[in-house]
């Protein structure tokens, strides 16, 4: 069972990351920070259809205020989706914006609204923390998925990531969805624990991940993805990073001993690290620029790095991970074994 220590301290943005955004246009000017919609005056509890708590909390702007928030979220929504420009927001109003004071980084999610059809869509802004803008930038680079965001000062803008929450999932459509493809989504499961493990992703429980359902014309494909980057290279423990050992997946794990043999899923780990291997070749510029400011930088605690690097060393059965100093230079360690093993 994988259990995370304490939690998380957040760690500034060095130079160094900033002139990686920089460069790789992750920064830009933004009309409204995290600091400002802290200026709510109240809140009401957000409910879904079923009358449940969703544990967001709808808040309010004072009368003067509103005017300004509203214009600047849309601003930022036409940076986000179109480089600015402002055509596209023509028709959106800004509908609500809910906070979760339970999370670790009290994030905003906004939900704009199309008034002519009344189509929807999120995006969320956070406080900028360098663990998570490397998480999201390594899921940018090594993932099948691409991720749009922006930082401005300690202001993160991220987009939403579609999809299923997976303990909502589990409820929902593992027991009950007679069109369940079990053996795609146990496969499934199994690589996306390659790619957390691979690049050193923690806390993938099923809070912290979505599951998209694309029809296909025989068949249902899954995918899961990540959606809580706070953990990015931050805990001691090599099960941290592996999503199978958490007790929220189990019912999904249960599905992959039901479905598939050892040798099959040996199989799809095989085809997942192949996989992330022409993603870095693809990436390799953008990925040596990342690694060689995240080498340098501060974004765990010493006695993780130390723990971590000596269960890896164990795991790998590789003495070089010993020699790291860093989370930074074990995520790039992880690398050089995936390269060096296919």
């Amino acid at each position: 069972m994988a259990l995370i220590s304490k939690k998380k301290i957040p760690f500034e943005i060095s130079t160094g990351l900033r002139n990686y955004l920089n460069k790789h246009d992750r920064s830009f000017k933004s009309p409204i920070h995290y600091s400002d919609l802290l200026r709510f005056n109240s809140t009401i509890a957000l409910y879904d259809r079923k009358g449940d708590d969703t544990l967001w909390e709808t808040v309010f702007y004072a009368g003067s205020e509103m005017g300004h928030i509203n214009e600047s979220l849309k601003k930022i929504y036409a940076l986000l989706k179109s480089d600015g420009d402002l055509s596209v927001i023509e028709h959106l109003f800004i509908d609500r914006v809910d906070i979760c004071p339970y999370g670790n980084s009290m994030p905003f999610r906004v939900r704009i609204v199309n008034q002519i059809n009344d189509n929807f869509d999120y995006f969320y802004v956070k406080k900028a923390d360098a663990s998570r803008i490397y998480g999201l930038e390594l899921e940018h680079l090594l993932s099948p998925n691409r991720i749009n965001y922006l930082v401005d000062g300690d202001t993160l803008i991220e987009e939403h990531i579609a999809g299923v929450p997976g303990d909502q999932f589990i409820v929902t459509y593992l027991e009950n969805d007679h069109q369940l493809n079990k053996i795609r989504l146990a496969k499934e499961f199994v690589k996306f624990n390659e790619r957390c493990f691979v690049r050193l992703l923690g806390d993938m429980h099923s809070s912290n991940f979505v599951i998209d359902i694309t029809p296909d014309f025989e068949e249902i494909h899954y995918r899961i993805r990540s959606i809580d980057f706070d953990q990015q290279s931050y805990e001691g423990r090599r099960a941290i990073y592996m999503p199978k050992y958490f007790k929220q997946n189990y019912p999904l794990i249960k599905l992959g001993l039901e479905t598939m043999t050892p040798e099959s899923v040996r199989q799809y780990q095989k085809e997942e690290r192949a996989l992330i291997v022409h993603r870095i070749r693809a990436s390799r510029y953008a990925l040596k620029d990342l690694m060689d400011v995240m080498m340098v930088d501060k974004i765990s605690l010493p006695e993780h790095v130390e723990s971590l690097k000596k269960e890896l060393a164990d795991h790998y059965e590789a003495p070089q991970f010993l020699e790291c100093k860093s989370m930074g230079e074990i995520v790039k360690q992880s690398l050089k074994m995936l390269l060096r093993n296919i």
